[in-house]
Formats: C-alpha cells, structure tokens, sequence
C-alpha cells in the first residue's frame, strides 16, 4: 500500500492550517491589544471615545493593505508558482508583527510612534493579502475528487485555532499582571510569541512542494502576464461577486470579537479576564460551523451552504445587539457563540468556493484580490462602524449593521449563482 499520498496531504493540510493560523493569530493580537492599550499608549490623551476610534483606524489600515499585498503575491502566485509566494507571504506578515513588540510609546517618542505603528500595521496587512489565497489553492489544488471543500475548510480552521492561542495568552497575561503591568510592557509579549509561530508555519511551508494544478498549468502553457490584467478583463463579474460574498464573514467575526471585547469592556463594563473567557468558548461553535459546512459543502454545495450562512447572518443580526447588552454572562455567550457558528458556515465553503471562480492562471490573483477587497467593506470598516453606532442608538444598530452584511454577501452569491452551481 502507498502511502505517500497520504502523508502528502497531511503535509500540505497542516501548511495551510498553520499559516492561516498564524495570520488570525497576528490579526487578532492586534485587535486586542488595539481595543485595551493602544488608544492611550499610542495617541495624545483625548477623550477616551476618540483614543478607541484611533486605535480602530491603525487597526483598520492593515486592510487596506491587503488588496495591496493580494495584487502584489497574486502576481508571483500565479506566475512562478504557490509555494514560494506563501513563504515570502508568512515572512513579511511575521517580521511586522515581531517588530511591533519593539515599538516606543506616543510617550516616549511622540507622533513617530503612532507612524510606526502605521507602517508596520500596513507592512501586516501586505502580508496577509498573500496569505489566504495562497492557503487556499495549497489546499484545494491538492485535494482528491469530491474532497475539495473539505480541504478547502483547512486554512479556516486556523482561524479558531490562531484566535485561540491569541486570546488565551492575553487572558493568561491578564490574570498575572495587573492593569499597569499589562499597560506599561505585558501587551508586547504576544507580539514577541508571534516569532515561534511564524518559524513553525516556515518548517512546514517548506517540506511541501507546487500544486498539481499550478505544475500542469505551467506545463501547458504559459503564465499570465500580467495576472491582474486578465483579471479584470476577462472575470469581472466573478471578482465583484466573491467580494460581496466574503463580507459577512469578516463583518460577523469583527464584530463578536475585536468590537464586542472593547465595547464590552469600555462601555458596558464587563470584567476584561471573563469576557475573554467567554469569547474562548465561543469561539469553539465557530470552528463547528466550520467543520459542518466543508463537509455539507461535498455534499451538497458550497453555494448552497453559504447561502443558507447569508441567510442565518442577517436573523443574528437582530440579536446580537441586545444579546451583548443583555447583562446576563448566558446570553452574552449564546449571542456571541450563535454568531460565530454562522461565521463558520459562510467562512468555511470560501476555499473552494471562492477559488473554483477562477482558473488556474488568475486563480491565486483572483481568490485573493477578492478575499481582501472584501475585507474592506466587511473587516476595516465594522468596528469603526460599530463604535459610531453604538454611541448614537446602542447595540441594536451594530446588529441591522450585522444584516446588512449577510444581505451583501447574498447578493455576491446571486451574481454567479449559475457559475457556482
């Protein structure tokens, strides 16, 4: 019996999972320490509202760096192959996380703080525009017949997995130091543990070798040119509509997670270390929906499956709002647990989903300048967003926000309806 095969795919699975993983990871350490320290520590002493919102925006940048980055590493991807472009991808969205660890306070150095931290947000975010994309063709282009969404849920996967190793350090930190400790260093340990997850992400990334598809491809004939031109000229449409369809998922994820946790916390004056707690276990029915959708996905398919998500993310908008101002730790866990499931179902069919729009020549540009516009309208703007809302009408209208993100994604879904199915 051979059984390389076997340990191929195993190889090539825990690539994709670990270095989404580390991207979560990164993402979501940033999101934290921007919704507790960073508005004090890096921007002159406003109103602690205004403190928030600036610390949003730095967070907020990185994704507009990311189409930057998916352009860029889309180019290489599809031209000179998957496996290259990812290391040089997980390289650049480690090195800028690690150096913010380093950075001086607004105190210590004055407006240069705040721009470095800019430039390194952005230097994250170019990273990561490569990063999903390439995570998912590793996965989908290696995948046997009728296995494609179950591969395909791989690399979303890391994304519980990363934010648990996230938020379980921050809530570890912040049972063994005390608010001025946590303030004055304790943030910079998870920036400096980033540098063991990134070395582990480049171990694996390393044993694996080019996709099936992308070696037949080149075999074949030639690259593209320019990838990106060919993009625009010739799958349009597809572009724009896998751009709304991934909304709902960064709008539902930000939301539970970075928004719920400073508002939570800063507004409704939760206890910081459970809330924490809460979201962990949360965080678990979102790996579930995960799960549940790739293997539904292969049953039936991933259109399917992520409109039945788009359609479940528009009736959690309407409790999620007064759920989190509920009170009550229960329903805060039931909110924030029901919407994180509902993420795992329009988050989990995207490998193959969104990579089956595109052929193998455009097919890394195309999944990831998708994936990261995208996040734009779903991930930079949704905390910002959130925080305006809630301060003119409560909860309740980050929830009709929430809505309409899942009608948004629908409507991306309904634009290559007959393509997908």
């Amino acid at each position: 019996m051979d059984l390389a095969p076997y340990y191929t795919h195993r190889r090539v699975l825990a690539a994709s999972l670990v270095g989404t993983a580390v991207e979560f990871y990164d993402f979501y350490i940033y999101g934290t320490a921007a919704a507790l320290v960073f508005g004090p520590l890096f921007f002159p002493g406003e109103s602690g509202s205004a403190q928030l919102m600036y610390s949003f925006m730095t967070f907020g940048l990185a994704f507009f760096a990311r189409p930057v980055g998916a352009i860029v590493f889309g180019h290489y991807g599809d031209r000179i192959g998957r496996k290259s472009t990812l290391v040089a991808s997980l390289m650049l969205m480690g090195g800028s996380t690690l150096l913010i660890a380093f950075l001086p306070t607004y105190a210590m150095a004055g407006w240069i703080a705040p721009l470095l931290l800019c430039i390194l947000r952005f230097g994250q975010g170019f990273g990561l525009g490569g990063e999903w994309g390439g995570a998912a063709l590793l996965a989908v282009e290696n995948a046997p017949p009728g296995w494609k969404s179950r591969f395909g849920m791989f690399p979303q996967l890391g994304a519980p997995v990363g934010f648990i190793a996230a938020n379980g350090l921050f809530l570890l930190l912040g049972l063994a130091l005390d608010e001025a400790q946590f303030s004055s260093w304790g943030w910079r340990i998870p920036f400096l543990f980033s540098a063991l997850l990134v070395g582990l992400g480049l171990w694996v990334r390393l044993k694996i070798g080019e996709t099936p598809d992308f070696s037949e491809a080149i075999e074949t004939g030639k690259p593209a040119g320019i990838p990106l031109g060919e993009l625009f000229r010739n799958h349009l449409v597809a572009t724009f509509a896998g751009t709304f369809a991934v909304v709902a998922c960064f709008a539902i994820f930000y939301l539970a997670t970075s928004f719920a946790l400073a508002h939570g916390t800063a507004v409704l004056g939760y206890p910081k270390e459970q809330f924490l707690l809460i979201q962990l276990g949360a965080i678990l029915f979102m790996a579930g929906g995960i799960i549940f959708a790739g293997y539904t996905s292969d049953a039936r398919s991933a259109q399917r499956v992520l409109t039945w998500g788009c359609g479940a993310t528009v009736l959690v908008g309407f409790v999620f709002g007064p759920s989190l101002a509920s009170g009550s730790w229960l329903i805060i866990f039931l909110g924030l647990a029901a919407a994180l499931f509902v993420m795992g179902l329009v988050y989990g069919p995207l490998g193959s989903w969104l990579t089956a729009l595109f052929p193998v020549r455009v097919r890394y540009t195309g999944a990831s300048v998708a994936f990261n516009a995208g996040g734009i309208l779903g991930g930079a703007l949704a905390p910002i967003v959130a925080q305006a809302l809630a301060e003119r009408g409560g909860t309740e209208l980050v929830g009709l926000y929430l809505a309409l993100a899942g009608v948004v994604s629908w409507i991306g879904l309904m634009m290559v309806r007959r393509q997908a199915a």
